[in-house]
C-alpha cells in the first residue's frame, strides 16, 4: 500500500515536472528538454533506452511549437536550417536505428561493477547536462552582429557540427540546443536572435526524425506519451505568457545551477547503484 501511494506521489511529480518542461521552454527559450530524461526514468520509471526516444517525442513537438512562432515573426534562416540540417538528421535517425540497439546490455564488467546500457545512458546524458549547464552560468560576452551581415557558410565545420549534434541528440535525446546555437553563431554567422529561432527549428525537425528511428525499435505508449507532451505544450504557453512579466535571461543562470546539480546527482546515483 505505502508503495503504491508513492508511485502515485511520483507519477503527480513527473506529470508536473513535464508542465515545467513546457513552461522553462517558454520562459527561457531553451534548456527545458534537458530535464526530459531524468523526469521520464526518475518519476515515471521509463526505462532509460525507452525515455530517449520518448524525449525526442516531447523535445520535437514543443520546439515546433516554439519555431512556429519565430517563423511568424520572421526570424528562421530556412538556408541555414537546411544547410545544418541535412547531415543532423542522418545522423539522428541512423543512431536511433542502428548505434542504440546495437548497444551491449552489458558494455563493462569489473568485478562488483557492471556498466549496462542503462547505466552507460544516463552517466553520458549527466555528462551532456553538466556541459550544457556550464553554457547556460557562465557569462557570455554579447556578441553585436548587424542583421544585414551577409551569411557565409562554413560548410565543412557545418556538416561536422551536423552530424555530432545529430549523434549526441540520437544518444541522449535532448535537443542540443547549447550546441546548436553556438554553431550558428560562429560557423554560419547568424545574429543571435536569429540563430536562437532557427536552432528551434532545427532541434524540432531533428528530434522528431530520430523518434521515427524508434517507433521502428520500441513498443511505444502513445496515450502516456501524447498525454505527457500534451502537458509540457500547455506549459509552453505558461512560460510564453509569465515571460511577459519575468526576465527569462535572469533566470538562466539560475536553473543552470539546477541542471548542474541534477547532472552530478545523476552520475553519483548511477554509478553507486
Amino acid at each position: 500500500m505505502f508503495s503504491f501511494v508513492l508511485m502515485e506521489i511520483s507519477q503527480i511529480l513527473g506529470y508536473f515536472g513535464a508542465l515545467l518542461i513546457g513552461v522553462v521552454l517558454g520562459l527561457i527559450g531553451g534548456g527545458g528538454s534537458i530535464l526530459t530524461v531524468p523526469i521520464l526514468v526518475y518519476l515515471m520509471f521509463v526505462n532509460p533506452v525507452t525515455a530517449t526516444a520518448y524525449s525526442l517525442f516531447v523535445v520535437g513537438i514543443s520546439s515546433a511549437f516554439g519555431a512556429f512562432q519565430n517563423i511568424k515573426k520572421g526570424l528562421v534562416d530556412f538556408k541555414t536550417a537546411i544547410v545544418f540540417s541535412i547531415p543532423a538528421f542522418i545522423a539522428v535517425y541512423l543512431t536511433r536505428k542502428y548505434l542504440v540497439p546495437a548497444i551491449p546490455s552489458d558494455i563493462l564488467i569489473l568485478s562488483d561493477f557492471t556498466l549496462t546500457k542503462n547505466i552507460a545512458i544516463m552517466i553520458f546524458f549527466a555528462i551532456i547536462m553538466v556541459l550544457a549547464a556550464v553554457s547556460m552560468i557562465k557569462k557570455q560576452k554579447q556578441q553585436q552582429l548587424q542583421e544585414s551581415r551577409i551569411i557565409k557558410y562554413n560548410y565543412p565545420l557545418i556538416t561536422l557540427e551536423g552530424l555530432l549534434v545529430g549523434v549526441l541528440t540520437g544518444i541522449v535525446g535532448a535537443g542540443g540546443g547549447f550546441l546548436i546555437i553556438p554553431a550558428l553563431v560562429l560557423l554560419a554567422k547568424l545574429p543571435m536572435k536569429k540563430a536562437v529561432a532557427t536552432s528551434l527549428l532545427i532541434i524540432a525537425v531533428k528530434s522528431l526524425i530520430g523518434f521515427i528511428g524508434d517507433v521502428q525499435n520500441l513498443q511505444i505508449d502513445w496515450s502516456f506519451l501524447l498525454f505527457f507532451t500534451s502537458i509540457s505544450v500547455v506549459g509552453i504557453f505558461v512560460g510564453t505568457y509569465l515571460s511577459n512579466f519575468i526576465d527569462g535571461k535572469k533566470l538562466k543562470k539560475g536553473f543552470g545551477w539546477f541542471v548542474l546539480i541534477m547532472g552530478i546527482f545523476i552520475i553519483i546515483k548511477e554509478l553507486s547503484s
